[in-house]
């Protein structure tokens, strides 16, 4: 047993690459490393508990009632598990490549079962997105080892491929680490498979950048018409779209090529 104020920890699985933590009430996941993947509080299963997830949120500001949502990426599928609870209109379908990741999640993480509204694939999603075109109004990107992007789910060709698994008016999300020395080279990429049709937002703790692109869109949004779609959002939803829309001004205004927010809507 733990001594008092150590955490719990458990590995499931053969290879112990899969470990739950637990600490002052929060259990974590984490693969291949110490990083965490995903956080749950135990006095609040259905929350976002990491700021990231909460900024991938941000595609509501752009599509906020999507019927198919389509994931690459599981962790301990918190924002499936959100997106299934919150959202009665929407699909949701999950690409995740480990099955151990998926079964800590079910085990550990309250993930509901598959039904009409929810199901879990396990298979490659640098495999299964070319062969899924025009299926999603929403994509979300969040697959990592460790804290590392793989190569496979980055590349100019699945960029292009997350555009063509887009319906007309789709948004995509990519969580990416700030850090991340290839962020910049990323993001171009993302720039060239969107017709540089990116913005950019910060999470609240800043460990993190969201990276959201859109599959047709005006060359310039307005700054009255987010903020008011924020306000709606966070009042039906309970997160912090405030400090989102406060990120994507300060990150978007004339930096992008054929899309920015207007300075003059205020």
């Amino acid at each position: 047993m733990p001594k008092a104020g150590q955490p719990k920890i458990w590995k499931p699985g053969a290879d112990h690459s899969v470990t739950i933590a637990e600490e002052r009430g929060v259990r974590s996941l984490h693969i291949g490393g110490l990083a965490i993947q995903s956080a749950m509080r135990l006095s609040n299963p259905d929350g976002l508990e990491l700021h990231y997830t909460r900024a991938m949120m941000s595609f509501m500001l752009f599509k906020p009632q999507p019927e198919e949502v389509l994931m690459v990426g599981l962790g301990g599928g918190s924002m499936a598990k959100f997106i299934h609870r919150r959202m009665a209109g929407t699909r949701v379908t999950v690409v995740e490549i480990r099955p151990e990741v998926v079964a800590a999640a079910r085990s550990y993480f309250e993930l509901p079962a598959d039904d009409e509204r929810l199901r879990v694939i396990v298979d490659d999603g640098a495999r299964y997105v070319p062969e899924h075109p025009s299926g999603a109004d929403v994509f979300l990107i969040d697959g990592f080892d460790d804290g590392v992007q793989p190569a496979a789910l980055c590349s100019q060709g699945f960029y292009d491929s997350a555009f063509a698994a887009l319906r007309p008016g789709g948004v995509l999300a990519v969580n990416f680490m700030a850090e991340d020395r290839r962020r910049d080279a990323m993001c171009a990429r993302l720039e060239k498979s969107f017709a540089g049709r990116i913005l950019l937002l910060e999470a609240a703790d800043k460990v993190n950048v969201v990276v959201l692109a859109l599959r047709e869109g005006p060359g310039k949004i307005t700054w009255s018409e987010l903020r008011e779609r924020g306000a709606q959002l966070q009042l039906r939803h309970g997160l912090p779209f405030d400090r989102m829309l406060i990120s994507l001004r300060e990150r978007n205004i004339g930096t992008a090529r054929y899309l920015n927010i207007d300075p003059e809507a205020n």
